[in-house]
């Protein structure tokens, strides 16, 4: 391998898994769909979604908790366990402009945005929070937790759709290499279980209808699928060069190898046919890393569960990978978390590498015979891997590929 790595020292997960890491990687070791109907979604086209459970902002324990998006609170909470992780004090840096934030989201606060156009609607304009934007916009999630850190270096939010977790993990990488910061706390938060986006979805026909059994709905490369489950939460690494890690004697979980992105040029929503802006994507990766496809040992796929994109995807990694590596989607279990989905994948890959797992694809259990890739089904496998790929692909055509390798 060449180039540059950064050193992950420190994971936090806000999930459907589970509120936190740890609870979020054995849920998905074990593949248990997280997939549930709920009730104040009863009167809209799919009732089902992929919701945190048993998320209490109050365990934040700051007293504006309340002034805070649903999305912000869990990159809150995500970044305040990473950093645990890591071994480092929020607020407690000896520089701290050299500690930079970058936080993604595709919808940002929609839950507040859509509450006070409610308002605005039904009550009149005097009845608008004045925290609506503080509140509602993309780049809070960021700014917020730059606030609960104490972090003065740069604090960036990319909204690349459902790439945007991830393209702040290689943006924070970049911060690093480029000798910008010498930490930064990357990855992408997203709430988006609202009337709105659950019948935009829904109207755009991306949303499966498997309503008679939500366990299964989410059934990324089976040969039934019919559409996306919606997820929610965050995920956050800490990232570090390696050196600046050895030198105040963290271990690192996994290190950021390689990082491409790029555009598909072809449709809003429809992944170009032969997946050409993901190709692209990975192989700015692998020449960034200085390896090849036949050093991954493992994808965590986007694998959305979507009739068209999860054979596109499919197709680009036997072309890219080949058939030898073992590919999964833990979308089977969190649903598709947009913006978050990133970060929470690149996570789940980290700790793939860690642990020697491969996570199953939950829900699936007949593989589409138009996939030519091995797709692990049923029960995780036990497997050294030296390098995985975590992919994310998102409407616009944005894409994003992140190399992880064991530290």
């Amino acid at each position: 391998m060449t180039g540059f790595a950064a050193a992950i020292t420190g994971i936090g997960l806000v999930t459907p898994a589970g509120a936190g890491a740890k609870e979020s990687w054995e849920r998905v070791v074990e593949g248990g769909p997280a997939a549930a109907h709920h009730t104040d979604l009863a009167d809209l086209p799919v009732s089902m979604a992929c919701r945190v459970p048993g998320f209490d902002p109050a365990a934040l324990g700051a007293r504006d908790a309340w002034q805070w998006d649903r999305y912000s609170q869990f990159a809150i909470a995500a970044a305040r366990e990473a950093l645990e992780q890591a071994g480092l004090a929020p607020g407690g840096w000896a520089d701290s402009s050299r500690v930079a934030v970058i936080l993604g989201s595709g919808a940002g606060g929609t839950a507040t945005l859509e509450e006070q156009h409610r308002a605005l609607i039904e009550e009149g304009p005097s009845e608008v929070s004045p925290l609506t934007l503080p509140m509602g916009l993309l780049n809070m999630a960021a700014g917020q937790v730059a606030i609960d850190i104490g972090a003065n270096g740069p604090c960036l939010a990319p909204c690349t759709a459902c790439a945007a977790g991830a393209s702040a993990i290689g943006l924070g990488r970049e911060l690093l290499r480029s000798g910008t910061a010498d930490i930064v706390v990357a990855g992408g938060a997203e709430a988006p279980i609202t009337p709105l986006y659950v019948s935009a979805f829904a109207r755009m026909r991306a949303l499966s209808r498997r309503l008679d059994d939500p366990r299964t709905a989410s059934r990324p490369f089976d040969a039934g699928r019919d559409g996306f489950v919606l997820g929610e939460g965050a995920g956050v690494m800490v990232l570090e060069s390696e050196e600046h890690a050895r030198a105040r004697g963290a271990r690192p979980v996994a290190r950021v190898i390689g990082y491409g992105a790029s555009a598909d040029a072809h449709h809003v929503t429809s992944p170009h046919p032969e997946g050409k802006g993901a190709e692209l994507a990975i192989r700015a990766a692998l020449a960034d890393a200085g390896i090849t496809g036949r050093d991954i040992g493992h994808v965590n796929a986007h694998g959305t569960s979507t009739p068209r994109g999860d054979v596109v995807e499919a197709g680009v990694i036997l072309r890219m990978v080949g058939t030898d590596t073992q590919v999964s989607s833990t979308k089977g279990v969190t649903g598709h978390p947009l913006g978050a989905a990133g970060s929470i994948e690149a996570a789940f890959a980290a700790l793939a590498v860690h642990h020697g797992i491969v996570p199953p694809t939950a829900g699936t259990t007949e593989v589409d015979p138009k996939v030519g890739v091995d797709v692990v089904t049923g029960a995780a496998r036990r497997r050294r891997v030296d390098v995985a790929l975590s992919n994310s692909f998102g409407f616009g055509g944005q894409n994003a590929a992140l190399l992880i390798a064991s530290a």
